[in-house]
């Protein structure tokens, strides 16, 4: 790898392989995906939360697996990232809506979301959602409006707008997001409205 935009496009398959020749390792990786996140985050809105501190303290433990050469699975030290519909032990879920604003923490993960740390994945946060996934466009009360990397003009659609906007924009090579009727296959639209 030669620099952060190699490793900001990077697959898992490329990152797995790096770590196990030892020419990258996942807390570097987090780091520039991190780092890529928060820069990009003011104009594209991508995340409801970005969690920095967990994210690098399971990028830790995967690195030390990686030193021992002993990975915990098949996606140890693989920075994701996982859609605000989706309940994330520790995390508040609150589904793109101001009535979820101060729900309590979820207090056990999704099996999709259990299944990526069981892996060893490093989450790196939650994505936005319009308010409850009932929208084709990427805006909610909570959040507002999340763009498309392409066209910031446009909405990367919904209900997984920010999982599409953060994957465009070259933030983990890997999202979790959900289809109830499009919402990861829609094209963009118009943005919803303008700031």
């Amino acid at each position: 790898m030669t620099g952060a935009d190699d490793i900001c496009f990077a697959s898992a398959c490329v990152l797995l392989d790096l770590y196990r020749r030892k020419s990258l390792s996942p807390v570097e990786a987090t780091e520039a995906l991190l780092n890529h996140a928060e820069a990009m985050q003011p104009v594209l809105n991508m995340f409801s939360i970005i969690d920095n501190d967990g994210a690098l303290q399971a990028a830790r433990a995967s690195e030390e697996r990686w030193r021992r050469g002993a990975p915990c699975g098949a996606l140890d030290g693989v920075p994701v990232t996982v859609e605000d519909l989706m309940p994330m032990r520790g995390f508040l879920t609150r589904r793109g809506s101001r009535l979820l604003a101060e729900a309590p923490p979820d207090t056990e993960d999704a099996p999709a979301v259990a299944r990526l740390r069981e892996s060893g994945a490093v989450v790196l946060g939650k994505t936005t959602s319009p308010e409850f996934g009932w929208k084709a466009l990427g805006d909610s009360p909570l959040t507002g409006i999340t763009r498309n990397p392409w066209d910031t003009g446009r909405t990367p659609g919904g209900s997984s707008a920010g999982a599409a906007a953060a994957c465009a924009a070259g933030i983990a090579p890997i999202h979790l997001g959900s289809d109830g009727g499009g919402s990861i296959r829609v094209p963009p639209r118009s943005a919803a409205s303008s700031d």
